[in-house]
């Protein structure tokens, strides 16, 4: 794709140079995010594409600024992909940086606006500025919007602050670009030095350092992958940081090129570290979750377990399909709206999203519930209600099951209930303790199969592998379907990986599969599952530190774990 084909904006183009911070998305700025969803244009390298192309429209042109092979469009979105452009491709033989350069002028001349993101901040971006300088030679208007600069974000998610109360002196530098005379006035200083530089001249910048004056005993800390949940962080001094890394079995690697921030001075002592390290401490830090379900049904699940310093990785393992024979859900929803019901209960989001779906088929919408009462089993399935614009008058106190909703479900009363009817849309494979219940209390019950659900596609070879082979840290399995569908399509999980089960009937089946169930939930609710799956992580790693072992992940107990990570 050339320039002259990208989507056109506003009649007069305009450059946004957008600083992405260190790797973690949230850091980004209100202003970027704005700035990202109104771009017609969005020009970055690989790793910045990450953090920010899922704030951007659909349907804006996204160029990757790293010599080499196109990057994939954004997996498992439920916009459309994005436009991949290729600058490598598009002008060979030039240098990345004057391609991206080029095709940021020439779109923002074409009219459209531009997004220019880098890593950490522009002001510290040695191409940045000269893409700055090109535009302004070339009359191209643009903007800066700061982001969190690398050398600042890093140790304050490593827990190493940088200054104190005394107000210590804080000197920056480059180790890739740094003179001689530049390590002399910092060796000479008794401040906080703050160095990008790689894992493989970490050494070489301690040994600037002792030659010219700090002690070889000064405290240091080193930190890769900073501010992402494969972040690490070593702690040793100016003397020690090579036999550190060494021990550590990171070098010599060929990762050895990854850009690390180190953190030399008084300041950065091991014991502050210990107290202030809130990131790489949390209960799942760096944990790969599986979780069973679709992103829809995953979203808010998916939240909470990043909240824990999780990466969730989510697996549909039902797929959900209309009903064989429609009929008996037609006059379902034909009766719903001439008032044969008193209650409509619905004991899933699945169930929400079919009663939907046949409302638009027939061009209704939530104004025919009026008059209706709405049960809904649990939180999830409420604010798939809410959504819809549906409040519902009933959701369990208690525990969100079938269960739970019979236990709030009034019997039925002839002298206030007109009609003693309730409509149930639900799957196909659902038990019949809510309709048993329901019964007792006095209710007929039109138990209508809304859904049917089917036994998803495998997922991706990689997947499966990671699976089988001890790649995840956690599953969380929410129902006794989720057990058998998932080891049905992908296999069965490693003796690894820690087995987390919502309640009796599910840890029962995941036992009839041979897995060891290592956590349950104290109540049948997904948050909670989750809470205890968190708990579980809490005490793991508080068992470690008290035992003096490094703390360490479920998966990296494996065979050849250690080995082929330092490989």
């Amino acid at each position: 794709m050339s320039p002259t084909t990208l989507p056109t904006g506003l009649e007069h183009g305009h450059v946004t140079f957008l600083g992405a911070g260190p790797g973690d998305p949230g850091l980004l700025t209100l202003r970027a995010v704005e700035a990202l969803a109104n771009a017609d244009v969005l020009v970055a390298e690989h790793d910045v594409l990450d953090v920010v192309r899922t704030h951007a429209r659909p349907g804006v042109a996204v160029v990757n600024a790293d010599p080499g092979p196109s990057s994939d469009p954004v997996p498992g979105t439920g916009t459309p992909h994005p436009t991949v452009v290729d600058v490598a491709s598009t002008t060979a033989g030039i240098p990345a940086v004057r391609d991206a350069a080029h095709l940021v002028m020439e779109a923002a001349r074409g009219g459209r606006r531009v997004v220019r993101a880098v890593s950490g901040d522009p002001g510290l971006d040695t191409y940045a500025a000269a893409e700055m300088l090109a535009c302004a030679a070339a009359g191209v208007p643009f903007e800066v919007v700061p982001g969190v600069a690398a050398a600042v974000g890093v140790p304050a998610y490593a827990g190493v602050p940088l200054r104190d109360a005394q107000g210590a002196d804080v000197r920056f530098v480059d180790a890739r670009t740094a003179s001689d005379r530049c390590w002399t006035e910092v060796g000479a200083s008794d401040g906080t030095v703050v160095v990008s530089t790689t894992l493989d001249s970490v050494a070489a910048a301690a040994g600037e350092l002792v030659s010219a004056g700090r002690k070889p005993d000064t405290p240091m800390t080193v930190t890769v992958a900073g501010t992402t949940t494969r972040q690490r962080t070593w702690t040793a001094t100016l003397g020690t940081i090579a036999q550190t890394l060494k021990q550590a079995k990171v070098l010599p690697s060929p990762e050895g090129g990854r850009p690390v921030i180190a953190v030399v001075g008084e300041r950065s002592a091991p014991a502050q570290r210990d107290q202030l390290a809130w990131f790489e401490s949390k209960p799942l830090f760096g944990w790969k979750v599986l979780v069973p379900r679709t992103k829809e049904q995953a979203a808010s699940l998916s939240d909470q377990l990043r909240s824990y310093g999780a990466v969730p990785h989510e697996v549909p393992t039902i797929a959900v399909e209309p009903p064989r024979t429609p009929q008996q859900m037609e006059r379902a929803v034909k009766g719903l709206v001439t008032g044969r019901y008193e209650w409509i209960a619905f004991t899933s989001v699945n169930a929400v999203k079919a009663v939907r779906e046949k409302f638009e088929e027939y061009g209704l919408d939530a104004r025919a519930f009026a008059g209706i009462k709405v049960a809904a089993v649990g939180e999830q399935t409420a604010k798939a209600l809410i959504a819809f614009g549906v409040k519902p008058d009933l959701v369990p106190s208690g525990e969100q099951s079938a269960a739970g909703l019979l236990e709030d479900w009034p019997p039925y009363d002839p002298v206030f209930d007109p009609i003693d009817r309730v409509f149930l849309p639900r799957a196909d494979i659902a038990t019949e303790t809510l309709v048993a219940g329901l019964i007792e209390l006095g209710w007929e019950v039109d138990d209508v199969t809304a859904y049917r659900t089917v036994r998803a596609s495998p997922p991706p070879a990689e997947t499966r592998e990671a699976i089988k082979g001890g790649g995840f840290d956690a599953v969380l399995f929410t129902s006794s379907s989720t057990v058998r569908n998932l080891v049905g399509i992908a296999g069965k999980p490693h003796n690894v990986t820690v087995i987390a089960c919502i309640g009796p009937a599910t840890a029962k089946t995941a036992e009839e599969h041979g897995l060891r169930v290592d956590v349950m939930a104290p109540e049948p609710s997904v948050h909670k599952l989750a809470e205890a799956l968190a708990d579980f992580g809490l005490r793991r790693r508080a068992a470690a530190l008290e035992a003096g072992d490094p703390v360490t992940r479920p998966s990296e107990r494996r065979p050849g774990a250690r080995r082929r990570r330092a490989t």
